[in-house]
């Protein structure tokens, strides 16, 4: 009997792991003469600049009812991907946004589909994060169509703003080749983390929409797919108007699921991963159909893993104090930074409860006036474990944190400095840091469950909780940085995490040199 294949999802997850032995033939030089340039420029189009509503003078012509609008816009996309550093360099400068981005190359484009508003007529908008402004390169109603798309999303009933994310994959693929895909996702989270707490910041509620037909929204935007493609859709709910303070609705949709693919070369694994991972039109009802309930599925009451006399440490703890000043978030979001290098020296207890409280128990903060239930694609399929090298009143060791119980459950019994250096391809982060934090998914059981698009799905979710560890670490004066690249298969080796469960990302934590 022929051995059965795996989905093309996990066939792509397998062919882009680095490992040991083939990491260093595999490795490219970089074309210096072919770095992609990280904006997009439309030559045609209306400009709204944005930059006079971050600051707090009055805007001569401009009604307070107008201004305040346009304010809370500008303040949106700005604290979600504008620019917040220059770096100068041998060639052109660099610039750093609010959102992380690994090699700081940004794939991400934002669009804004407006359905008609007392601000932005209804059309097509690019955000322009060098100008800071938004360029409305397309006249014309296309909400229907964005509706049509999203199989008639609930919430598009209500709202008026939709933003879209988009990945150019050459921007990452430049430098991470197949491997891009994985970033480019993990990236796309990061800056959703951004979105769902400069919304908050903003009187908005954004809401995920990851089950859409690519291809008739590309067609909407106007896009080559081989080039760019749509990832993400997100509906901005305007709080500050009552018919659209609307339920939670389903985020994720379901994808074929396909196995019988060709032998794909390398270099054109990410444009058939990525191809492989759409829903299709036949997968369309056509009509106002609303979203089936049942994708709705409850969470499982207990914890994965529950390791059989394992040493558990509780995490519950004070939350971070935001309230006090709402404008620190903001502040925080823009000053952040990835951590260079670290100290060595040890983290304490009480600080890496807080950083997991923050990111995984919302519903902590909501006297705080933060979103007690964001978005996610499905969080029940993310896992966390954590290699402690260095946080002061716990013992060195691999712990599994269990969201639900809010303890930490002790796997190993040892310091994994030199491994983690070795398992993070030599990086000193990896070494020094005093926590070493590995999202984790059971790919098998999440493609059985939504198809290859799930792939998508786990990196999104993993990024976006990588945003707010980075948030939580600068907010407590930490250093934190993400790392995309590590030896997949030695990570679960060493550790002792579940066979089954494939590293999705690595977050690494420490006091920063």
């Amino acid at each position: 009997m022929p051995e059965l294949r795996v989905s093309i999802a996990q066939h792509y997850h397998e062919r882009t792991k680095y490992d040991p032995q083939t990491l260093a033939s595999k490795s490219q030089g970089l074309d210096w003469e072919r770095q992609p340039v990280p904006f997009k420029d439309y030559k045609i189009g209306t400009s709204y600049d944005l930059k006079p509503y971050l600051t707090e003078i009055p805007e001569p012509l401009v009604d307070e009812g107008e201004k305040t609008q346009w304010r809370r816009l500008s303040r949106l996309l700005f604290c979600s991907y504008g620019l917040t550093a220059k770096v100068v360099t041998m060639g052109n400068p660099m610039y750093l946004r609010a959102a992380p981005s690994a090699g700081g190359l940004y794939p991400a484009e934002i669009y804004l589909i407006s359905r008609g508003t007392p601000l932005l007529p209804p059309g097509l908008y690019n955000y322009q994060p060098q100008s800071h402004s938004l360029i409305h390169f397309w006249e014309s109603d296309a909400w229907k169509a964005l509706q049509t798309a999203c199989f008639w999303h609930p919430v598009l009933d209500s709202t008026q703003l939709c933003l879209i994310t988009t990945a150019v994959f050459y921007r990452s693929a430049w430098r991470y080749q197949d491997r891009a895909y994985r970033r480019i996702f993990l990236d796309t989270g990061h800056l959703l983390g951004n979105i769902e707490l400069a919304g908050t910041l903003n009187d908005y509620r954004p809401h995920l929409i990851g089950g859409f037909v690519d291809r008739a929204v590309n067609e909407l935007l106007y896009l080559d797919p081989k080039e760019e493609a749509v990832i993400c859709a997100i509906a901005l709910a305007d709080l500050l108007d009552v018919k659209q303070n609307l339920p939670l609705s389903p985020t994720a949709l379901p994808s074929a699921t396909q196995t019988d693919y060709p032998n794909i070369p390398d270099g054109e694994l990410l444009g058939y991963c990525h191809q492989a991972t759409q829903i299709e039109e036949s997968q369309q009802i056509t009509g106002k159909t609303p979203i089936p309930q049942d994708v709705l599925q409850a969470p499982p009451p207990d914890d994965k893993y529950n390791f059989p006399f394992c040493l558990k440490v509780s995490t519950v703890t004070t939350p971070i104090d935001w309230a006090a000043n709402l404008h620190d978030l903001e502040t925080t979001i823009l000053k952040r930074r990835s951590t260079r290098a670290y100290t060595g020296d040890d983290l304490t207890l009480e600080e890496l409860k807080a950083l997991l409280d923050f990111t995984y128990q919302p519903q902590h903060y909501i006297d705080q006036g933060l979103d007690s239930s964001p978005d996610y694609f499905d969080l029940n399929l993310i896992e966390t474990f954590i290699a402690v090298s260095g946080v002061e009143g716990l013992e060195e060791g691999c712990y599994y944190y269990a969201p639900k119980a809010q303890e930490l459950r002790q796997i190993r019994f040892k310091n994994f400095r030199q491994e983690l250096h070795y398992l993070c391809l030599g990086q000193d982060l990896g070494r020094d840091a005093g926590a070493v934090l590995f999202h984790t998914a059971d790919l098998k059981t999440a493609v059985a469950q939504y198809g290859d698009r799930v792939y998508r799905y786990l990196h999104m979710d993993a990024g976006h909780l990588g945003q707010r560890l980075n948030l939580a670490a600068i907010h407590l004066g930490l250093g934190v940085s993400g790392i995309g690249g590590f030896f997949d298969n030695q990570v679960n080796e060493v550790l002792g995490i579940p066979a089954d469960e494939a590293v999705v990302y690595i977050t690494t934590l420490g006091r920063p040199r």
